[in-house]
């Protein structure tokens, strides 16, 4: 399940991205326009900061700005930064994979082999689906294309 911590993140990112670099936004302008709690987005933004997703301005006219082109960052990306692992259990994820205590024999394991699939699933369409994308809607055609048009 997506955490509020990295739909929020999206939102943001998704805003930055409408306005293309023109102007810095206010954190409180981000928070008003996208409904989300400033304080936590304050967290949110400084750890997008931290990871090259957007510059921060001081002063009159500061604010935040994307820190990469829209088309370069992608719904996977985010969201295993503010969440961790996609995978729903430890034994089908890549990147931080853990043995189930458990588990007698995990390459027969049935639910692994399920949860692997719905984790490359997933991964297959959060990591190609950029925030230009989704702005322009021709995410519908990639998810088409990869077969999740469900």
């Amino acid at each position: 399940m997506l955490s509020h911590r990295a739909k929020y993140a999206l939102r943001a990112l998704i805003l930055l991205a409408q306005e293309k670099g023109d102007r810095p936004l206010l954190i409180s302008d981000i928070a008003k326009r996208q409904n989300v709690p400033k304080k936590f987005l304050e967290l949110i933004l400084l750890d997008l900061k931290r990871n090259g997703y957007v510059r921060s301005f001081r002063g009159r006219h500061g604010g935040y700005l994307l820190a990469r082109p829209a088309d370069s960052i992608y719904f996977g990306q985010v969201i295993r930064l503010m969440d961790g692992p996609l995978a729903a259990i430890p034994c089908a994820s890549l990147t931080a994979y853990r043995r189930c205590v458990d588990c007698q024999d995990e390459a027969s394991c049935a639910i692994r082999q399920v949860f692997r699939q719905v984790r490359d699933a997933t991964a297959s369409i959060l990591d190609r689906v950029s925030l230009a994308e989704a702005l322009s809607g021709s995410q519908a055609a990639t998810l088409i294309n990869l077969g999740a048009g469900i």
